[in-house]
Parts: C-alpha cells; sequence; structure tokens
C-alpha cells in the first residue's frame, strides 16, 4: 500500500497536467475567430491557429464566421408610389470584421440583417414608380447598399452587396404594360414608315429638280451650240457669197452659174421631201439644165487643174436659171 499511494498521486497529476493543457491550448480553424470570456465577461478574441487560455478561469464565448456569408432575401410585396403592388424578393452578402462586435452588439445577426434589408428595400422601393423599379435596378442595389451598410456597421459587419433578383408585377399589371408596349411599338414603326415617306418624298422631288436643272442646262448648252452652229454658217455664207461676188467681178459667172443651180436643185429636193406632197409636177426647160451643168462641169475642170474656157466675144454667158412660167 505505501508503495501503490504515491504512484496513485503521480498518476492523478499526470492525467490534470494533461487536462490543464488540453484546458489552455486552443486551436482555431481559418476563417473563424473565437471570443474568449472570463466569469462570463469579454475579455479577449482567438485568431486562426494555436492561442492559450487561462485554463478552467476562461472558456470560449462564441465561434464567429469572419468568411463573406450569404443571406436570402425571403420575398415580399412592397407598394410603389403609383400605388403599384409588386413582389420583390433578394439576396445580401455580408462579412464580420468584428467578432466581439457581432457577438455582443446584437442579438441573432442573421435574423438582424434581415430585418433590416426588407424594411428598407419597402422604404427604397415604395419610394419609386413602377416604371423605375422595372429600369432602374442598379439605382436601387446602390441605394440599400448605403442604408443597410451603414446601419449595420455598429454591428462589426460589412454589407458588401445587396442584389433584387425578382419583382414581379401582378398578372393584370403586366397584360397592361404588354398592351402599352405593344402599342409604343406599333407608334414607333407609324413614325418610321412616315419618315420613310417623307424622306423618300424629299429624295425624290431632289431627283427631279436635279433633274430639271441638268435639262436646262443642257438645252442652254444645246443653245448655245445651235447658235454658234447658226454662227459659223452665216459666215460661211458670208464668206460664200463674198468669193461669189469676187468671182463675179473677175468675169468668171460660171461660180455664180453653179450657185444658183445649187439653190434650185435644193428647192426641189424641199419640196419633193415635204410630207403634204406625194407627187410634185413641174415643167422646167431642159436646155437651162444642161447650161447650168455645164457651168458646173467648167468649174470641176478648173478646180482639178484643168485649163478654164476661154471667155469670147460671141459667147453668150450663161446666165442663171428661172424657173418657167406657168
Amino acid at each position: 500500500m505505501l508503495v501503490v499511494g504515491p504512484n496513485l498521486f503521480v498518476i492523478v497529476l499526470l492525467v490534470l497536467a494533461i487536462a490543464i493543457v488540453f484546458a489552455g491550448v486552443k486551436t482555431v480553424p481559418q476563417g473563424y475567430e473565437y471570443t474568449v470570456e472570463r466569469f462570463r465577461r469579454y475579455t479577449k478574441t482567438l485568431y486562426p491557429g494555436l492561442n492559450l487560455i487561462v485554463p478552467f478561469i476562461d472558456r470560449i464565448g462564441n465561434k464567429v464566421n469572419v468568411m463573406e456569408q450569404v443571406l436570402d432575401v425571403p420575398t415580399q410585396e412592397v407598394i410603389t408610389k403609383d400605388n403599384a403592388t409588386v413582389s420583390v424578393d433578394g439576396v445580401a452578402f455580408f462579412q464580420v470584421f468584428d467578432a466581439a462586435k457581432a457577438s455582443y452588439e446584437v442579438a441573432r445577426l442573421d435574423t438582424a440583417i434581415l430585418a433590416l434589408t426588407m424594411t428598407n428595400i419597402r422604404t427604397v422601393m415604395g419610394g419609386m414608380d413602377l416604371d423605375q423599379l422595372l429600369s432602374h435596378r442598379d439605382e436601387i442595389n446602390v441605394r440599400l447598399l448605403a442604408v443597410v451598410d451603414a446601419a449595420a456597421s455598429p454591428w462589426g459587419i460589412k454589407i458588401n452587396r445587396i442584389e433584387i433578383k425578382d419583382i414581379v408585377p401582378p398578372t393584370d399589371l403586366v397584360n397592361a404594360m404588354a398592351r402599352q408596349m405593344k402599342a409604343e411599338r406599333e407608334k414607333r414603326a407609324a413614325i418610321l414608315e412616315a419618315e420613310g415617306l417623307r424622306q423618300s418624298e424629299i429624295l425624290k422631288a431632289e431627283g427631279q429638280k436635279q433633274g430639271q436643272i441638268l435639262q436646262a442646262e443642257g438645252r442652254r448648252e444645246a443653245a448655245f451650240r445651235d447658235a454658234e452652229a447658226r454662227e459659223r454658217l452665216a459666215e460661211a455664207d458670208a464668206r460664200a457669197t463674198e468669193m461669189l461676188s469676187a468671182a463675179v467681178a473677175s468675169g468668171d459667172p460660171a461660180a455664180l452659174n453653179y450657185y444658183i443651180a445649187e439653190k434650185y436643185v435644193k428647192a426641189f429636193e424641199t419640196l419633193g421631201a415635204a410630207p403634204n406632197q406625194k407627187v410634185v409636177l413641174m415643167p422646167y426647160e431642159g436646155t437651162a439644165l444642161l447650161s447650168s451643168l455645164a457651168g458646173i462641169g467648167e468649174l470641176t475642170r478648173s478646180a482639178f487643174g484643168g485649163e478654164p474656157p476661154r471667155p469670147t466675144g460671141n459667147r453668150r454667158a450663161t446666165g442663171p436659171l428661172t424657173p418657167p412660167a406657168a
């Protein structure tokens, strides 16, 4: 018995030492922070890793998750500024940055964040029209984030994002919005069609205007060319008359005979080509035409280098052809 007693005491001390070590050494996993209470009063925070506390005096109060967490906001009905009732749900992302405040400044942290988010959703969205709710979700998210984050900062948490997932109007409002959208699209289509027709008419008028301008410019250019042609023709006639006068003055009446014969033949050609004349019967003297042709032959021989006929005193000059009397 004397030998067993000391051994039992050693065993008890060893077990007590092991218990003290286990009670004083705490291992905190990554992503968590532990609060330490001494006699039910907060003293410090344990961070991830190996930590030491006073055994049997200090104890772990709360194990706080400091990773970013997501909180689903349930569906609720919101009355908008224009008295439309819509169903809204969302999601909130938050993270604890002070484990002590999150443990001792608020009870049931998740419930508090949820209630705060739902209340501010009704406040923010209730001050907007239905059209604004459907078209300004980013603005709603920003306003909700600013308000909820400011209200939740004393709890040692940071609201990172608040997103509105669905905004569901009543069925009758959805049908009315569909009819309104259809009418608006039809109106825009009619406006675009009218604008296209107006633009088409404008372009057509511009094309006609340009065509008339080009036609006027063409007529003006043609008039200029006609005037120039008439001027050149008049100059040619004047030059021919001058040359004819010079030939007559030099004692050569063949040129005059040729000129008169040419005009005579052209007159017959004009009469024959008239659309209201089918048959032309006009008597004429063959000798006069022969004498005119003889004069033309003499001019031809003179032009191509032949000797011109010598005028004789007893030869009568060929006179101009005159139409015979009827």
